[in-house]
């Protein structure tokens, strides 16, 4: 028999360590903070920690522009703390993933310091350098995801700069097979130092169209982004020239035969390009390439059954080969909970249901820090904003600094929440302190502890961690589906509103699964009553 591998079902949880704890007073979160966190992550039941970035880096962007890939930023500590959170997972058989940001650099790394300067140096052809057009515009009409050109003229070499991102972001020339070789020896650094893998930071920006051919327009119907707001002018183009291209799943096959090396690693790609779901798909495919792939398509507004059907089997249809992780939330987006809560008050038995909901479809699960809190996003005033995203574009869109404030731990700390003895980078969300987990930690109705006893019995349940998905066709707000594996046939259920909702079914029911504490679903004759927000699980004869 095939041994399972670790990451098929696995929930694996993030951890956005500016945010998480702080040990030395400096009101930013560290390394040491996860370290002296670990014993709590060990108890939310999950398998693996991803670590958003913490190298070097002049934090235009929070830690996604690198200036030293090989090195920790200072205010998160050093290799040495590193070294002992990886330890200290692995005693608790936790798996350590780690960003990787491979498409683009800081504008202070030193290979972008020297491509710079001239045409004609040992690094010149490591970014993609264009000519000006004959007026003096830039070379095509490619836009930046946070609004505006996503050319930067540079004045030492007389020529443009692409930055998919931030200007302070410019973008490596995957095209020289000299770039492809440094950054698998970055990647490889950390594989050295005992990392079981790698979420790769919207890795299918890597390659540019060689020709520099204009987007088209895409009409205004069309104009709905992933993870960035409809008023922003990158939402007006088909993106088929600045990212995606066919030359990337090269590169895709090159990073899976490192990781070959390693036996037991795996790569997780963020991946959001024009027909995401069908990239997961192509990336994942044929066993060389990606194990994992995930997108924005269940971090959208849209929360009805339909929606989440069509997603999740769309991707099943074409996904024939890889495998697929499941995200409700991430450090981009607005939380679940007030996503989803359609400006309601959050609604507790709605976080359970939703950590219910995610952890059982197909696929692995990528779990935000607080999520298991019911943490929503929290109001942060213009003057104390961090992120650029939201100051270019408030008051219509806030970016992204309300679903990255600080992680509440003791409610009784009423300033910091215990995360900091100091002000921290963002103020602890006012909302945030009455559920911290000091507050939830003994409360048998809880979030938290739903959310920890609904882990506990899902790992015990390997259909649900590596079975099929089969949906059935069901009005709103009841979302079903089947999970299969060999013998084993689970129904899964699940009232998307706070009203009363039925389901009727014509299975054969041999066990209700009412252990659960939070799920409190009656089943009389063939119909099913979901309270508000309420889930069923049984297995079938």
């Amino acid at each position: 028999m095939a041994q399972k591998q670790w990451y098929k079902g696995a929930v694996i949880y993030q951890v956005y360590p500016r945010s998480f704890q702080d040990t030395n007073g400096d009101g930013i979160g560290d390394i040491k903070g996860i370290i002296d966190r670990i014993d709590y992550i060990k108890s939310l039941g999950v398998d693996a920690i991803w670590v958003s970035p913490f190298f070097k880096s002049p934090m235009k962007d929070f830690g996604y522009d690198i200036s030293d890939y090989r090195d920790i930023d200072p205010i998160f500590g050093n290799l040495d703390d590193f070294d002992e959170l990886i330890a200290q997972a692995h005693e608790r058989n936790i798996k350590i993933i780690i960003d990787q940001v491979l498409s683009h650099t800081s504008d202070q790394h030193q290979w972008f310091l020297d491509s710079r300067e001239d045409k004609n140096n040992d690094k010149a052809d490591w970014y993609v350098w264009a000519d000006a057009k004959p007026d003096g515009t830039q070379p095509n009409n490619w836009l930046s995801i946070f609004g505006g050109p996503a050319w930067q003229w540079e004045p030492r070499r007389g020529q443009y700069y692409l930055h998919n991102f931030f200007a302070e972001q410019p973008d490596l020339n995957f095209h020289n097979p000299e770039v492809r070789k440094a950054v698998l020896d970055n990647v490889e650094f950390w594989l050295k130092k005992g990392v079981d893998g790698f979420r790769l930071d919207a890795i299918n920006f890597c390659y540019h169209d060689a020709l520099l051919r204009d987007n088209p327009a895409k009409p205004p119907e069309k104009r709905q982004g992933r993870g960035f707001s409809e008023d922003n002018p990158y939402a007006f183009q088909y993106h088929y020239y600045n990212n995606t291209q066919p030359e990337n799943l090269s590169f895709m096959q090159d990073i899976r035969a490192l990781l070959n090396k390693y036996p037991g690693t795996v790569a997780l790609g963020e991946i959001s390009s024009e027909d995401s779901l069908a990239t997961m798909a192509e990336y994942t495919s044929g066993g060389d390439k990606l194990h994992m792939g995930y997108s924005f398509e269940l971090l959208t507004n849209d929360y009805s059954a339909e929606y989440i059907r069509n997603t999740v089997s769309t991707l099943e249809e074409r996904m024939t080969e890889g495998w697929p992780c499941w995200a409700f939330s991430n450090h981009d987006v607005e939380r679940v909970a007030s996503r989803w809560s359609k400006g309601d008050n959050i609604n507790p038995d709605q976080c359970k249901m939703l950590t219910a909901l995610l952890a059982s479809l197909r696929g692995s699960v990528c779990m935000y820090q607080g999520e298991e809190l019911g943490l929503g996003e929290a109001e942060v005033a213009f003057e104390d904003l961090q992120d650029p995203y939201g100051i270019t574009f408030w008051p219509n869109f806030k970016g992204r600094d309300g679903c990255r404030t600080p992680m509440p731990w003791d409610a009784s700390d009423i300033e910091q929440a215990g995360f900091s003895t100091t002000k921290p980078w963002l103020p602890v969300g006012e909302q945030h302190k009455a559920v911290a987990v000091s507050a939830q930690d003994d409360d048998n109705n809880s979030i938290l502890n739903a959310y920890r006893e609904f882990m506990a019995w899902r790992k015990a349940k390997d259909v649900l961690l590596e079975g099929s998905i089969e949906f059935i066709n069901t009005d709103e707000p009841v979302l079903a589906f089947y999970r299969s594996l060999n013998s084993t046939k689970m129904l899964c259920v699940f009232n998307l509103s706070a009203q009363r909702a039925e389901f009727t079914t014509t299975d054969v029911i041999t066990q209700q699964h009412n252990e659960l504490s939070h799920h409190t679903a009656e089943l009389t004759d063939n119909t099913v009553t979901l309270p508000g927000f309420g889930c069923f699980y049984a297995t079938l004869s």
